[in-house]
């Protein structure tokens, strides 16, 4: 696992765009505003991104690539077409799947199930159906949580781009449910918030 999943506070920046297919991201230390993580779909399909402006965008299936900020590949997220619930799969950067995040059915706010490799339960994310808050949690502890940070009404207003703090409280350095929590952060918005 690289260093950098060691931090506990990371602000998720959505690259603004009028017309864009892709969604892409820059991971900052809040700290010291260093671009840490950079999130990108490099290799999306003509009928992808046409699908993209339609109603059916939380369908399409995605290739995400999470890189450290010199271009280190450290995390690879992929889902397939998809109709009513997710299976994404997680793998880092040597191409060795590392977790699955399952969908739940019918949860208000979005639920995931975050799976290793072996398909163990090592927590949920949760968000609440009254606002843009997500918490992961395990046995009813609080790991890690995520909010939206606002960057100023005229961009969200004009754009569909969000701003996300995700704050690691209660895992311990070098797990791997960090790049999990990383990775599962860039799926919020392309499985629910769409």
């Amino acid at each position: 696992m690289h260093p950098i999943f060691n931090q506990n506070i990371f602000l998720v920046k959505e690259q603004v765009g009028m017309f864009k297919a892709s969604n892409n991201f820059d991971i900052f230390n809040p700290e010291n505003n260093e671009l840490v993580l950079t999130c990108r779909e490099p290799n999306l399909g003509f009928f992808t991104k046409l699908f993209r402006f339609t109603d059916y965008k939380r369908m399409t299936p995605f290739d995400i690539e999470i890189r450290t900020a010199t271009g280190e590949l450290v995390i690879q997220i992929k889902r397939g077409v998809t109709i009513f619930r997710s299976d994404i799969d997680v793998f880092d950067g040597g191409g060795r799947k590392i977790g699955v995040f399952k969908q739940q059915f019918f949860s208000f706010g979005g639920r995931f199930e975050i799976h290793d490799q072996q398909d163990k339960n090592l927590c949920t994310l949760q968000g609440k159906w009254t606002g843009w808050d997500f918490k992961f949690s395990k046995d009813n502890k609080e790991l890690a949580n995520v909010s939206k940070k606002w960057a100023g009404l005229g961009k969200e207003f004009f754009t569909s781009a969000d701003n996300y703090v995700i704050n690691i409280s209660d895992v311990p350095q070098d797990n791997s449910l960090r790049q999990l929590m990383i990775a599962a952060v860039m799926c919020i918005d392309m499985v629910f918030k769409e």
